[in-house]
C-alpha cells in the first residue's frame, strides 16, 4: 500500500512539473500560426500512417513482502510472506519512431522545433480578448511564449 501512495505522489509532482515547463513548438518565420498548425496536423497524420500505433501489453514483476517474526509475552510466532501482482501496462512501441517521423516532416517544411516558456495568465487573457483574425504569429521575439489551446493547437504570443 505504501508503494502505491509513493507512486501516486510522485506522479502528481511529475504532472505539476511538466505542466509548468517549456512548451515544444514548431516555428517558421515565414508562416503564420494557422499554417503552422495545419502543417503540424498533416505531418502528424503522415507519421501515424508510417508508424501506426502498436500497443504491447507488458507485465511488471511481482513484489514479495517477506513475513515478520513477532515476539510477545506468550512466545514468538511468524507471519508468512506474500506476493503481490506487479500489474500490467500498455506501451506504444512506435511512439518514439512516430515522433521522429513527424519532426522530420516538419523540418522538411522549413520549421525548427523550439521550446518556449508557457504564457502567463495575463498573456493568455490578452490572447482571448483578441479577435481570431489577430492571432497570427507576429514574429518571434526574445521574450515570446506559447500557449496550448483546448483543441491541441499551439499559439505563440509576443510579450505584452
Amino acid at each position: 500500500m505504501y508503494i502505491k501512495q509513493r507512486l501516486t505522489a510522485f506522479s502528481l509532482v511529475l504532472l505539476g512539473v511538466t505542466s509548468c515547463g517549456p512548451l515544444p513548438v514548431y516555428y517558421n518565420s515565414g508562416k503564420d500560426q494557422a499554417r503552422t498548425n495545419s502543417d503540424e496536423i498533416d505531418c502528424a497524420v503522415q507519421a501515424l500512417s508510417e508508424a501506426p500505433v502498436a500497443n504491447e501489453i507488458r507485465q511488471r514483476a511481482p513484489i514479495y513482502y517477506p513475513g515478520h517474526r513477532h515476539c510477545g509475552p506468550g512466545g514468538c510466532w511468524s507471519s508468512p510472506g506474500y506476493w503481490v501482482d506487479g500489474g500490467t501496462y500498455t506501451v506504444d512501441v512506435n511512439q518514439g519512431l512516430r515522433s521522429q517521423v513527424e519532426q522530420r516532416c516538419m523540418a522538411r517544411k522549413g520549421y525548427q522545433r523550439l521550446e518556449l516558456p508557457r504564457c502567463s495568465k495575463e498573456q493568455v487573457a490578452a490572447l482571448q480578448s483578441q479577435p481570431s483574425s489577430a492571432r497570427r504569429g507576429a514574429g518571434l521575439s526574445e521574450n515570446a511564449c506559447a500557449v496550448q489551446q483546448s483543441d491541441g493547437s499551439t499559439v505563440i504570443l509576443p510579450p505584452l
